[in-house]
Formats: C-alpha cells, sequence, structure tokens
C-alpha cells in the first residue's frame, strides 16, 4: 500500500445538490437496482454520494465498485472523498493498493481504499476480480456493458444478497445483443424483480442538467444556450447519439470499440501515408515499379523515421490486403511509463504484392530497435508475411491465421490498451471507422467478414486499421525477440540492403 497522489484541484465543484432524476435514484432502497442512462449525466458521482453515506453508516456496509479501468475507479473514490467532506464524515486518506484476486494468485488488481470511523469501507477496483467469494456489502458495477462476461459479473454479484447486501448495474447502452440490455428487456418483461431507471439526456436536461452546467461555468442560463449545448453534444456522438444520449441499444451486432474510447487515444500528430496505385501500374517493368515505390517511400516515409527516438524499441502490426480491401502497416514505439505511440501509420491500395513487401522493409529495417511484428497470413497474406519471417527471422515475425480464437485472445486485451490509455494512434476518420467496425457477435470480438465500408478515398475497407493495430498490439504483448539495428545507425546487419530487389 502507497500514499495516495490526487491528480485533480476538485475545491471548485458543483454544489452538493441531486437533481430530480438522482434523489430517485438514492432514495430506491431496492436490493437490486439497474439503471439504464445517457452519459454523463451524474450517474456515478451520485452513486458516490450514496455509497459514502452507506458506508459512514453505523449500520452500514462495506462497498465495492467495479470499473473497467483505473480511471474509473479513481474518479469514483474521489467523489466518495468529496462527499465525505461534504456530509462532515470521519474517513481517512485514499489508501492506493494491490487488491488480490482470490480465484488468481497471480492476478493483483489495482484499486483504491477509503476508511470510515463506522469500520466499513468503499474500495474501487480498476478491473473485474475473477470471482467475489469471501466478500459482503454492496456491489457496484459500473458501466456494466462494457465489462467482459458481465453475465459471469453479475451472477457473482448476486451472492451478495445471501448476506444482506445489495447490488446496483449502471450502464450506458452496447448493443442490442449485450447481457445489459437483454437484463433490461428481462426486467421490462417481469422475468427479474429488480427496480429499472432510465434516463436519457433529455430527461437530465429536462430536469436541470444544463442549469448545474451553467452553474458550474459560473454563466446565465438560456433557452439558446441550452439548445446549442444540446446539439453540440448529439453532433459530437453523430450516429452513436441514439445509443450513447438516447438509451436506444444499437441494433445487430454490438459495436465493441466506440467512437469516444477510440477517439481518447488518438492524436492530429500522427500522420496516415496513403499510397494507391492505378490498375495498370501491376504491368510497369520491373524497375519502374521499384522506383516509384522507392521515391514515395523517400519523399513520404523517410523523413519521419530519421526523426524517430533511436533509443525506443518499435514493434508493427500489419494487416494485408491486395485488391479490394487495403495493407495497414502499424508500427507501435515504446514510450516511458509502456506506453506505445504509432509514429505514423502506412496504408497500401491496389500495391503489387513486390511493391509492398518493398515498402514493408524499407520500413522495418529502419525502425529503431526493431523488436518484433505480428502479421496477417491468410491467404495472399502468407507470402508477405513469410518473406518478412524470413528476413527478419521467426523469433521477430509472428505469422497469424486470424481465426476466431485469435480474436478471442487478442481483441480484449486491444481494446483493453484504449482503456488504459496504453496506445495512442492517429486521429483519422478513416482509421476511426475500421476500430468501430469490430463487433461483438456470439462472445467474439472482430470485423465481421460480411461488413465492409468506403473510405475516405473512395475505396472499400474492411476494419483494416484495427486489425492491423491489434496485430501490433499483440506483438508489444507477446514477441521478445533479440533487437535489430536500424540502417540509420550506420550499422549494416545481414539481408538489409534494399538493392536485392531495387535494380
Amino acid at each position: 500500500m502507497k500514499g495516495y497522489q490526487g491528480k485533480e484541484n476538485r475545491t471548485r465543484r458543483t454544489p452538493a445538490a441531486f437533481l430530480g432524476y438522482q434523489q430517485r435514484w438514492s432514495g430506491d432502497k431496492s436490493r437490486v437496482k439497474v439503471w439504464q442512462k445517457s452519459r454523463r449525466i451524474g450517474a456515478s458521482w451520485d452513486e458516490a454520494g450514496e455509497d459514502t453515506l452507506l458506508a459512514a453508516s453505523e449500520n452500514g456496509m462495506d462497498v465495492f465498485y467495479i470499473g473497467y479501468n483505473k480511471d474509473m475507479a479513481q474518479e469514483f473514490i474521489e467523489d466518495c472523498a468529496d462527499w465525505a467532506r461534504f456530509f462532515n464524515q470521519a474517513a481517512g486518506e485514499i489508501e492506493e493498493f494491490l487488491f488480490e484476486d482470490e480465484a488468481d494468485e497471480k492476478k493483483h488488481i489495482l484499486a483504491f481504499r477509503i476508511r470510515f470511523k463506522s469500520g466499513f469501507k468503499i474500495v474501487a477496483l480498476s478491473s473485474r476480480p475473477a470471482n467475489l467469494r469471501g466478500k459482503q456489502g454492496k456491489i457496484v458495477i459500473d458501466e456494466a456493458a462494457f465489462h467482459d462476461d458481465l453475465a459471469g459479473l453479475i451472477k457473482a454479484a448476486m451472492a451478495m444478497l445471501m448476506w444482506g447486501g445489495s447490488v446496483v448495474i449502471i450502464s450506458t447502452h452496447n448493443g442490442v445483443d449485450n447481457p445489459f440490455n437483454e437484463l433490461i428487456e428481462a426486467i421490462k418483461a417481469g422475468k427479474k424483480p429488480y427496480s429499472l431507471h432510465t434516463t436519457t439526456l433529455d430527461d437530465a436536461i429536462q430536469e436541470g442538467l444544463y442549469d448545474r452546467v451553467c452553474l458550474r461555468l459560473g454563466k446565465e442560463w438560456t433557452q439558446e444556450g441550452q439548445d446549442a449545448w444540446r446539439k453540440d453534444i448529439v453532433d459530437f456522438y453523430g450516429d452513436d447519439a441514439d445509443e450513447e444520449l438516447f438509451v436506444i441499444p444499437a441494433q445487430g451486432a454490438d459495436i465493441y470499440l466506440h467512437r469516444t474510447l477510440v477517439l481518447s487515444c488518438m492524436s492530429p500528430d500522427i500522420p496516415v501515408y496513403r499510397w494507391k496505385c492505378k490498375d495498370s501500374f501491376v504491368n510497369e517493368p520491373e524497375h519502374v515499379r521499384e522506383k516509384a515505390a522507392l521515391e514515395w517511400c523517400e519523399e513520404n516515409l523517410k523523413p519521419h523515421l530519421d526523426q524517430l527516438d533511436p533509443n525506443l524499441k518499435t514493434y508493427f502490426g500489419e494487416d494485408f490486403g491486395r485488391t479490394g480491401d487495403l495493407t495497414n502497416i502499424t508500427p507501435l514505439q515504446e514510450q516511458p511509463g509502456l506506453k506505445y505511440h504509432a509514429p505514423f501509420i502506412v496504408e497500401l491500395r491496389n500495391a503489387p504484392f513486390d511493391q509492398q513487401r518493398q515498402v514493408l522493409f524499407y520500413v522495418l529495417d529502419r525502425l529503431p530497435r526493431f523488436t518484433g511484428g505480428a502479421m496477417d497470413s491468410r491467404g495472399n497474406g502468407q507470402y508477405l508475411a513469410e518473406v518478412a519471417m524470413q528476413r527478419y527471422g521467426a523469433m521477430r515475425i509472428q505469422q497469424i491465421m486470424i481465426s476466431q480464437a485469435w480474436y478471442l485472445e487478442a481483441m480484449p486485451k486491444y481494446k483493453k490498451a484504449f482503456e488504459e490509455k496504453e496506445i495512442l494512434t492517429a486521429r483519422d476518420s478513416d482509421i476511426l471507422e475500421d476500430h468501430r467496425s469490430v463487433k461483438m457477435k456470439k462472445g467474439v470480438a472482430k470485423v465481421p467478414d460480411d461488413y465492409r465500408t468506403k473510405g475516405s478515398d473512395g475505396g472499400q475497407r474492411h476494419g483494416d486499421a484495427a486489425i492491423g493495430g491489434c496485430m501490433a498490439w499483440y506483438a508489444v504483448q507477446n514477441i521478445d525477440g533479440v533487437e535489430m539495428e536500424s540502417e540509420s545507425t550506420g550499422v549494416k546487419r545481414a539481408s538489409t540492403q534494399l538493392s536485392g530487389f531495387m535494380g
């Protein structure tokens, strides 16, 4: 356990007064209550106030809050600390510690804790434990629709009811087929005797949400200001507004990587270099194609490759496309604190096999401390993955036959990288839409085989950047090959020169 260092000056906060929908939630003493809601309406803040009073009471109980990342747990525990001060309840300082998962002795979950004079405590977990055996009290599952194996988590939480505890489930929606929506439908149908609350953005505005925003910002409320504020929010969520703001779950397969999550890990400073070849280019003489590819690399990629920090490890992922879909190459460079940033992204549309090899080798030969990569080895992609393995070694290049099993292993870890802000990619409309094309279907998060979108260049896309990025993250997690010196260092390594195929 270590001392907790807060990150926010929280002295200038909105006065602690609940709005109508918050009052109804706090006043509901049902042993199991469920809240389907819009984003950012103060639901978790409201719950923190209720839980603070419960844990501080002599007849209260422990509270276990379960989010899916560190930021959620940290914000919740800080809200609890604020409420403790407002209610003038004796409480200790926030403690940061590692919560031991009883089902997996090797697994420790980052957690935050406040102890009260009553003897009870609030514990905020940054991810779900494998089980909750031996725990008594109240369980709060926040953004439930975004937890892996929600059904299993709810089943474990319900055991609390045997010992007088209670269960709270709060979430925005994440698709029609999601276990959270299935729970909502079961409650509506009378199959589950749980209390259900529903709050859309318009419901919250009607009960004073924008008034509260004005109060916090020190501005006067006007109808025109409220209408403009609402429009800005709806426009920001775009096609996701019904689900994110108005409690209407998306039809069909679940969107696995939501717009706001992906946008939070995007930077406009990361370039995307795109090379689109004409249909006739494949018929050009070999030396013409090689010269064109080299010139494109020298003009676009070389300046950026030359600027990469030579002291940082680099990985990459690749999704292959020849005609129809495109090839995506996503490098990831390790940053301090084990964060991974894409220095740039390369996309090749309609490029001949030899030129794809040429561009790939040009990049990999110059990546500093190149450690390894994962490549799409399905169909025609097997050729490029194989020649890369031959050039850089089997310890560095993993040839991936993408399958249901691979998606089950790789995609949840890729999503967690976004949730934990461990990854940074390019802020680009095509990159964003590719990530939104990952759907949860029958328990597997993947790009559906028959799903296609149109890119900004008018060409077809099949989640290419999402697969390339997931491949790169898979390489980070699974490859620890021998580092290779890049050409820019002046040290020549075996089989790294381009002369063998560039004439």
